[in-house]
């Protein structure tokens, strides 16, 4: 299985990277929208991507937007986020996003949102 961090944070990439690999999946990172498209148009192969929502470039919604345009429907998507309001999550969620986590998150959320996703069990 293979994942797409996609966040402005250095920090927030090495900490989603740590999390999945001890379950075995392997990951990539990109640290604007842009840069994660640039992952996908490469022909990379993702099961699942964590996109944040602030970043410079390109912003989450945005390459969230692009990405269901350009196809991936069959990715997963989980908006990895610290926009907590309810209006972020709709638009997210009728951009095409799988599911929403909100930032801080510790280990047992993101295998919660993960196990919700049938990408790992809980």
């Amino acid at each position: 299985m293979r994942a797409l961090i996609v966040d402005d944070s250095r920090f927030v990439r090495g900490y989603l990277r740590g999390l999945l690999e001890v379950k075995g999946i392997e990951c990539e990172e990109a640290a604007d929208g842009r840069a994660g498209l640039d992952h996908l148009a490469a022909g990379e192969p993702f099961d699942f991507a964590l996109v944040d929502w602030n970043m410079p470039v390109m912003n989450g919604l945005e390459m969230l937007r692009q990405l269901r345009a350009d196809g991936f429907s069959g990715m997963k998507v989980m908006m990895v986020t610290t926009e907590a309001e309810s209006d972020f999550i709709v638009r997210a969620l009728d951009a095409g996003a799988d599911e929403y986590l909100m930032k801080p998150f510790d280990n047992e959320a993101l295998t919660e949102k993960l196990a919700m996703l049938g990408l790992v069990e809980d």
